[in-house]
């Protein structure tokens, strides 16, 4: 049975076409993996499905009482609301349905025995629904997902707004998993995610019997819950069965027998146009000459999909430093409470640290600690001498209405507007992107142009804070070669080990220090 069905759909913002009569069927029981490079139209598929967007032409049509449930990267989270409030919302149209059965219930006391009868009936439909809604142990059901995905060591009761990003994502997910819809829809929900909760999620959706869509630059992650990918590349949207490896093969397969064919018609052409110049002035061979003449003008001529640029980064690196990177003297970081243990933490020259450990341990308040944004708890840092700090940050909260030439041009003013545009071009975006505000960029194509300003940076000290968050395959296999490369020391978080490890010198647990429970 068709869940959803997708017909013609056409889409674009300005001038930049996104989709072009593209066309999509989600059967119940489907778990799909929805892939491509980063803008190439992921989550405005995914809003366009769920209403938050309308096309420009085509239609979506599903199926008759479906509930759809929908994760999406900026979702936000109301002030004053503890994670408990926010998680028991879940249920709200069940405590509606209470609302309703009590309603019943004072009617029943002034009804005649007919209305009784009718109101009876109803009573038992609702009591029916809440019964096989799990409605009588929400609590329980709350307690159990909270402890999957992690949020029991946070603190139910804790007020959203003072949430990690990684422990946002973890309400929202949790959220979205008690409502038990019909279809999940989710966008990338492992970003932010620690390997933990990570093997917890992939579990969830191993063995969730109802249908998903999937979007994840995650491959191990995807592989092991999909059984179908969905690839969107140059506007089309195409089906194959099976995972990521078994996509690649045929897509691969696909691509070389279309440039076989384009090889074999621009030959074609190139022959009949030769015929047509040699022949057409002489008599004995002008019929000849207009009949192939006749034949090109009718040929339809196939195209080559264009190559999407692929970015390359190269990390500049300033001088050497002194042998002390860094130091910290019985450093206790925290806000009002402290998140850590006293530190005597240590980095050297050429070390490569990956921390790692759960969310919501202080691991992003340490860098900042580090690099003196946020004052510690007690304790002190001690940096080294002759530092130069490119530092990325895990996320940025506020809209950016900046263009891409005018975020990079004001970091680098002595460049040229041609040298801005390679610069950018050289991070894998596109003239489209590049002329456009960040504000409606992608996550990775924003995360793109932000890597653009750390690799024209010299620096011999690079601090990363989960900088592989929406960044496609392509991107992220660049952004591993290249600080592998990097001259200079590394300090990173990450929960990624197939992005880390080969990259690491050092790793350290931050669960090892922290003041929490894990």
């Amino acid at each position: 049975m068709s869940i959803l069905t997708v017909k013609n759909l056409t889409h674009g913002f300005g001038d930049r076409a996104i989709f072009n009569n593209v066309s999509f069927r989600l059967l119940k029981g489907e778990h799909i993996g929805l892939i491509g490079a980063n803008g190439e139209g992921k989550s405005t598929f995914m809003n366009i499905i769920t209403g938050k967007l309308e096309p420009d032409e085509g239609q979506v049509e599903w199926a008759k009482k479906v509930r759809v449930g929908y994760l999406d990267q900026n979702t936000s989270l109301e002030k004053g609301m503890t994670i408990r409030d926010a998680l028991k919302g879940a249920f709200q149209y069940l405590f509606d349905v209470e609302t309703e059965m009590n309603e019943i219930c004072d009617k029943m006391a002034d009804a005649s025995p007919e209305e009784l009868e009718h109101l009876l009936e109803d009573m038992g439909s609702i009591q029916d629904t809440l019964t096989n809604n799990d409605f009588y142990i929400i609590d329980a059901k709350v307690e159990e997902i909270a402890r999957g995905v992690g949020l029991d060591e946070v603190g139910l009761e804790k007020d959203v707004h003072d949430l990690s990003g990684g422990q946002r994502t973890k309400v929202l997910l949790a959220k979205l998993l008690l409502e038990k819809p019909d279809i999940l829809l989710l966008d990338e929900p492992s970003n932010y995610l620690d390997e933990q909760h990570i093997e917890w999620l992939k579990r969830y959706l191993q063995e969730y019997e109802n249908a998903f869509i999937l979007i994840s630059h995650d491959i191990p992650f995807l592989n092991s819950v999909i059984n179908l990918i969905y690839h969107m590349e140059n506007q089309e949207l195409n089906r194959y069965v099976g995972d990521y490896a078994s996509f690649g093969l045929v897509h691969e397969a696909k691509k070389q027998q279309s440039e076989a064919a384009y090889r074999k018609q621009q030959q074609e052409i190139t022959e009949l146009k030769d015929f047509v110049a040699r022949n057409k002035a002489r008599v004995a061979t002008r019929n000849m000459a207009m009949s192939r003449q006749k034949k090109l003008d009718k040929m339809d001529v196939l195209e080559l999909a264009k190559e999407k640029p692929k970015p390359e980064f190269n990390f500049k690196c300033s001088k050497s430093p002194g042998k002390l990177i860094f130091e910290t003297n019985d450093l206790v970081i925290g806000y009002e409470e402290p998140l850590s243990k006293p530190l005597n933490l240590r980095m050297e020259r050429g070390q490569r640290i990956a921390l790692v450990g759960a969310n919501g341990l202080g691991k992003t308040t340490l860098l900042r600690s580090i690099l003196g944004q946020i004052h510690a708890v007690s304790g002190s840092v001690e940096l080294g001498d002759y530092l130069e700090v490119g530092y990325f940050e895990q996320e940025i909260k506020e809209a950016n209405y900046k263009t891409c030439i005018e975020e990079v041009w004001q970091d680098f003013p002595s460049y040229t507007q041609q040298q801005i545009r390679a610069a950018l071009a050289k991070c894998g975006l596109t003239t489209q992107h590049i002329e456009s505000k960040i504000v409606v960029l992608s996550g990775g194509e924003q995360a793109k142009v932000r890597l653009c300003k750390l690799v024209n940076q010299e620096s011999n000290l690079l601090i990363l804070d989960e900088p592989t968050n929406h960044l496609d395959v392509d991107a992220k296999e660049d952004l591993k070669r290249a600080l592998k490369e990097y001259k200079g020391s590394i300090l990173l978080i990450s929960h990624d080990p197939d992005f880390y490890r080969d990259i690491a010198t050092d790793i350290w647990n931050c669960e090892t220090w922290t003041t929490k429970l894990v």
